[in-house]
């Protein structure tokens, strides 16, 4: 048996969505016609505070449609250069939208620099710079190691983007992890951000889909843009179904994860080929570098070779270059699972001769 730490995204549906998902009333959502997503819409909207949602196939399509439902044409979006918008995305913002993206840097803890956030921001008076129409945050943060912007943060970033007219936009793909980790409900979280998205198919284990949510002329916007990304998906109340159930039933059980996640990390920490402090270890996420008997930091390749070794053990994870592994606990792993991949990653080390 493989243990499969690489994501979330490898999450397989509970039986409830699967038989929900048999069961669900269709209809065209292109025509706003599917019950099934309307409710998961109406719900989403309530569970977050804002005034409407919109159900799309994947995260990157959320976040690429909240970008080009904010910013023009020529208009600037500021983003963390650890950020998944900036990394992962495909430059969508800039590729799709015509809009650059100013970066500022990341804080280890998946902050904004505040300092340089506020020189980026620009207004329109000088025709040689963008004006800034967005600021995109994320939370929990990936390449930060699942680490969470509490809403006194959040607020902050919001509060420095709105005195100067600007939206901003929050990456929640884990929105729900962040929620459970600091004891806050969601609302709170998306209380001072114009927009949000969250995804349905990581730890909620959802087998598709993501959700954008925002004021009801923001949501207007963006499903147009839904459309012009060809998003539009029939009827796609048979995926909802499973999105339904994962908010009402899937919520609290992260709370799992982030256990099984701490004892990977203190396990890890055992090891001493390892560099990780479980203490940074606050949801689902952990990141660790390796390194060898002179202290070396183990490189990329080398890294890979590692990872090598440990699928040779039966446990999977992936990297996040630099030499960085990442692990990710998620539905579907228990506490007996977190001990096997301590297990084979001792094993693998052993191999490797560190």
């Amino acid at each position: 048996m493989l243990i499969d730490l690489r994501s979330d995204t490898v999450t397989q549906p509970t039986p409830a969505m699967r038989e929900a998902m048999y069961r669900a009333e269709l209809g065209d959502d292109v025509y706003s016609e599917d019950p099934t997503i309307n409710r998961l819409q109406e719900l989403a909207a309530e569970i977050t505070g804002k005034e409407a949602a919109l159900f799309v196939p994947s995260g990157s399509m959320g976040n690429i449609a909240a970008v080009l439902s904010h910013a023009g044409r020529g208009q600037s979006v500021i983003v963390g250069d650890q950020s998944h918008i900036y990394r992962y995305e495909g430059g969508a913002a800039s590729t799709l939208g015509g809009s650059p993206m100013y970066v500022v840097p990341t804080h280890s803890d998946g902050m904004l620099d505040l300092d340089r956030l506020r020189a980026a921001i620009a207004d329109d008076s000088d025709e040689h710079i963008a004006p800034t129409a967005l600021v995109c945050l994320e939370n929990t943060h990936n390449r930060c190691g699942g680490t969470v912007l509490p809403t006194e943060q959040i607020a902050t970033i919001a509060d420095i983007a709105h005195a100067q007219g600007v939206a901003v936009h929050m990456d929640g793909a884990r929105i729900f992890n962040a929620s459970i980790a600091l004891g806050v409900p969601v609302n709170e979280l998306a209380h001072s951000v114009d927009s949000l998205m969250f995804c349905l198919s990581k730890g909620l284990s959802a087998p598709v889909g993501s959700i954008l949510v925002g004021s009801k002329a923001f949501i207007h916007k963006a499903h147009r843009v839904r459309k012009l990304l060809g998003g539009g998906m029939r009827q796609a109340g048979v995926l909802a179904a499973a999105g339904l159930v994962a908010l009402e039933q899937m919520v609290e059980r992260l709370a799992e994860d982030h256990e099984h996640c701490k004892q990977l990390a203190y396990g890890l920490a055992d090891y001493p080929q390892i560099a990780i402090d479980p203490e940074r270890v606050v949801t689902n996420m952990l990141l660790f570098t390796l390194h060898d008997s002179q202290q070396r930091t183990l490189s990329e390749a080398e890294a890979g070779q590692f990872l090598a070794k440990a699928r040779e053990h039966g446990v999977l994870m992936g990297t996040m270059g630099d030499g960085l592994v990442r692990a990710v606990t998620h539905y579907g792993l228990e506490a007996e699972h977190i001990s096997a991949a301590l297990n084979g990653i001792r094993k693998a080390l052993i191999e490797m001769q560190l």
